[in-house]
């Protein structure tokens, strides 16, 4: 057992309150603290991820107590990814931070910074459903305080409708966590994953409760319509930081579905048929064309990124609704895309937010540093809409394929290629408004003209921007590592037997009517002793 797989949860919650004690009134110290630890955390999932990626599943056994009594965290293939995501995301989003100076407009944003590294870290890594609960209230108390950083009453406002709703998702969280334990007597995913291929079919009403319960919930993390209310006002009034940061937030949920429906209730389980694909899938791309006809009709350009995360997110779970290995492993390459891209967005929001009066879209006076914002802009509106030559371009087309044999392909052609269009236009429109179309007219008698953001922001900026290149770029080894994770998680013994460290267990796991749509994954399945 290794100490190294818990030190990104560990160590952000170290950081956190040492900064509130010892560096509370010195801001340099601060970003100090919090840059080294941010490239510390990168430097730890960076070595985790390499450790993962021949197929390896590492546990940590808090307190050494084993599965499924004791509180576990478990590191392979999919966690390891996810949580280097949210490590290098979270350097551009400090970096900003500081160069516009968003850390200093408020109190504790670099300890409920750290907070928050701690939730997203624990939810991606935890192997037990309780504690992703813990780490989902972690994630809820934390992002909270950064939305109001800076106070307003409308950031307050957007503040409390983000925490109700919420906190609505963590009631039937609990609701569900209650309902598996009573029928399973565990909360261990991978113990979960043995109990519950065991039920009969027809004795299986409590756990199918549960199930839909835990998908709203996820989905509510996901902002999947018709849950997807929260967001729109939250990420639009957010401090650009923070949403920017949030980028990763809706992820977590898409992550949560795809670990427990593919560990505890995979598509071929039959006390749950039918959950998968006549439940998720419709809701998944009525969010695509929701998102996208947002960003067509939004009237500020804060809320046409806010709408473009939806529809991305619709994007990842109409692939992800597919339960195949293709659309897992297409739909992990689109979440590094969306992430990067979205993050970009909010920050380049932020840039424009500076030079003008506004953020409507309508025709204002130019900005400083107007050149090069629109250029930033231009290129991460190419890579949210979908077109070539940005991962956003090969992402879609991996979806595409990966619906092409399906029974409802024509409706998810029609609606990635019909929403991608309706993008190109609500982003070329904004384009249009806040660049081309400015006035070159002298700012208004008394007011001040803006001077131009700071270097650092733009290198914020740019350095996810050339993510998004780098995505491109290597597509071909991102989509083979995808790939390779969505094997595993369609053949989980590693995991289970990692977790349980009882082999014998996974003869009751074993299924022989494994889905005909996983079939590629076969060789690997028997190599492993079955599913």
């Amino acid at each position: 057992m290794t100490h190294w797989i818990i030190l990104p949860i560990v160590l952000p919650a170290f950081l956190a309150p040492f900064i509130v004690l010892a560096a509370r009134y010195h801001i340099g110290i601060q970003r100090v603290i919090s840059v080294t630890g941010i490239l510390a955390l990168i430097g730890i999932a960076a070595g985790l991820a390499w450790q993962a990626s021949d197929g390896t599943v590492s546990l940590y056994q808090l307190g050494d107590w084993a599965a499924p009594f004791g509180i576990v965290v478990v590191a392979d293939r999919l966690s390891t990814m996810m949580v280097l995501l949210t490590a290098v995301l979270a350097l551009f989003v400090m970096l900003y931070s500081i160069g516009s100076k968003w850390d200093d407009r408020g109190r504790h944003f670099h300890a409920l910074f750290q907070f928050q590294l701690m939730g997203i870290m624990g939810a991606f890594l935890t192997g037990d459903l309780f504690n992703l609960f813990v780490f989902f209230e972690v994630l809820l108390i934390a992002s909270y305080g950064l939305m109001i950083h800076a106070g307003g009453t409308v950031r307050l406002r957007a503040g409390v409708q983000y925490v109700l709703f919420n906190l609505l998702g963590s009631t039937l969280f609990l609701f569900a966590l209650g309902s598996i334990y009573a029928e399973t007597g565990t909360l261990n995913m991978a113990d979960l994953a043995v109990r519950v291929a065991l039920f009969d079919p027809l004795q299986s009403s409590g756990i199918r409760v549960a199930a839909v319960l835990l998908l709203m919930v996820f989905a509510i993390k996901a902002a999947i319509v018709p849950l997807h209310f929260w967001l729109p006002s939250s990420y639009a009034e957010a401090p650009a930081p923070v949403a920017a940061l949030f980028a990763i937030m809706t992820k977590v949920g898409a992550y949560a579905i795809i670990r427990v429906y593919t560990l505890i209730f995979p598509p071929q389980l039959e006390a749950i048929s039918g959950l998968h694909g006549w439940w998720l899938m419709p809701t998944a791309l009525v969010s695509l064309v929701v998102g996208m006809v947002g960003v067509l009709a939004a009237k500020k350009l804060d809320r046409l990124v806010a709408f473009s995360v939806i529809g991305s997110m619709g994007m990842v779970m109409v692939s992800i609704s597919l339960f195949t290995p293709e659309g897992i492993a297409a739909a992990l390459y689109y979440i590094i895309h969306s992430t990067f891209a979205a993050a970009a967005l909010f920050l380049i929001t932020d840039l424009v937010r500076a030079g003008r009066a506004n953020l409507n879209l309508t025709a204002q006076a130019p900005i400083a540093g107007g050149t090069l914002t629109a250029a930033l802009f231009f290129i991460a509106a190419i890579a949210m809409a979908g077109l070539p030559p940005l991962s956003g371009f090969l992402g879609k087309l991996l979806i595409l394929d990966a619906a092409f044999e399906s029974d409802i392909m024509v409706w998810v052609w029609a609606a990635v290629l019909g929403s991608s269009l309706v993008a190109v236009v609500g982003f070329s429109r904004a384009g249009s408004t806040v660049f081309w179309k400015a006035r070159s007219v002298a700012p208004e008698d008394g007011a001040e003209i803006a001077a131009p953001p700071a270097t650092l922001s733009y290198v914020a900026v740019g350095g996810l921007i050339a993510l998004l290149a780098a995505h491109t770029v290597f597509a071909g080894p991102a989509t083979a590592y995808t790939t390779a994770i969505a094997q595993d998680l369609f053949a989980p013994n590693a995991y289970v037997t990692t977790v349980l460290d009882t082999p014998g267990k996974l003869s009751d796991y074993q299924d022989d009517s494994h889905d005909d749509d996983a079939a590629e994954s076969d060789d690997k399945v028997e190599e492993d002793g079955g599913h």
